[in-house]
């Protein structure tokens, strides 16, 4: 179950970076890497 978490995050992550290229915002940048690094860890531990 958390590799499926871990996957979720990661993807919504690369979505809010792909997602980020057109306005620039500082709390998307926040929400991006947060649920990169919490998606990448709960996948690969």
């Amino acid at each position: 179950m958390c590799r499926i978490l871990g996957f979720l995050l990661f993807w919504i992550g690369i979505g809010i970076l792909i997602g980020m290229l057109i306005p620039n915002s500082f709390l998307c940048v926040l929400a991006a890497a947060v649920l990169l690094l919490l998606g990448y860890n709960l996948f690969c531990s």
